[in-house]
This record gives structure tokens, sequence and C-alpha cells, in this order.
């Protein structure tokens, strides 16, 4: 089992980002994608998860309507979709199946 996830990307306040999690190994369809971030000396923070067979959401009482995951079943890839981002936001970005994570995407917000 892998996820490969996207590499490092800097934006400027107020841009969006995408960040993709390419899986492997396993039935894409069977399980629960995550996302989680840990913005520096921050712990883990829980942002949200899809079911990629019907591509269910649920959202982190602090991503709603700033975050948005997709999964494409075709590529067996998950995304997650961040706009309006802060300078808060400047974290690594992690997608897991909870038994698996992938490497992580460090984004910085910056002007």
């Amino acid at each position: 089992v892998q996820l490969v996830q996207s590499g490092a990307d800097t934006r400027n306040p107020g841009a969006s980002v995408k960040v993709s999690c390419k899986t492997s190994g396993y039935s894409f369809i069977s399980v629960y994608v995550h996302w989680v971030r840990q913005a520096p000396g921050q712990g883990l923070e829980w942002m949200g998860r899809i079911d990629p067979e019907d591509g269910g959401v649920a959202y982190g009482e602090n991503f709603q309507g700033r975050v948005t995951f997709t999964a494409d079943t075709s590529t067996s890839t998950a995304y997650v979709e961040f706009t309006s981002l802060r300078s808060e936001d400047t974290a690594v970005y992690y997608c897991t199946t909870l038994t698996t994570w992938g490497q992580g995407t460090q984004v910085t917000v910056s002007s």
C-alpha cells in the first residue's frame, strides 16, 4: 500500500492550492481517505475525510467552507483543495488511510 502526495507549494494569502494523494496497492473505494495537517510547532489536526466509493465527505469544524475533498476513482487519487489561504494555513498536509500515510506536502502561505 502506498500513498504518494504532490510536491511542496508556496502560495500568496488569499490564493488556492490543491494537493493530490495518489494511492496504490489496495482497493481505493474500500477505505476512507483522511486529511490531516501539522503546522509548525503544533500537533496533528484532523481536517476531514472522503469516502472514495460515493464521494461522501466529512469536514472538521475548523475547515468547513474553505476545504473541498474529491476523489478520482479512475486514477485512485484523492485531492484536497484549500481556498482563501491564510498564513496560519502554512503546514505539512498528509493524506492517510489511518494505517498508511502519505509522505506529506509542505504548503507555505507567504506574501
